[in-house]
């Protein structure tokens, strides 16, 4: 999880370049901030995503076999 002191300086990055430009350091700060947001954020969503398991209103699995898989490789399931 990104720390919040790094969430508040994207936030205060986002809000000045919407009232003012930034510098060249705060953009370079900006984009790594970005980047390192999204790879927990997608990190995050995979892990969510691969601990799911899926069943129709009958009570049977219904989990995508893609997903299944990846639970009895990493022995979730």
């Amino acid at each position: 999880m990104l720390s919040s002191e790094k969430l508040a300086r994207i936030n205060e990055l986002s809000k000045k370049s919407k009232e003012s430009s930034l510098s060249k350091e705060e953009l370079k700060e900006q984009a790594e901030l970005r980047k390192e947001y999204l790879t927990v954020f997608r990190a995050s969503m995979r892990d969510t995503v691969e601990h799911v398991r899926i069943f129709d209103p009958n009570g049977d699995e219904v989990t995508p076999k893609k997903v299944r898989d990846i639970q009895k490789r990493r022995k979730m399931n």
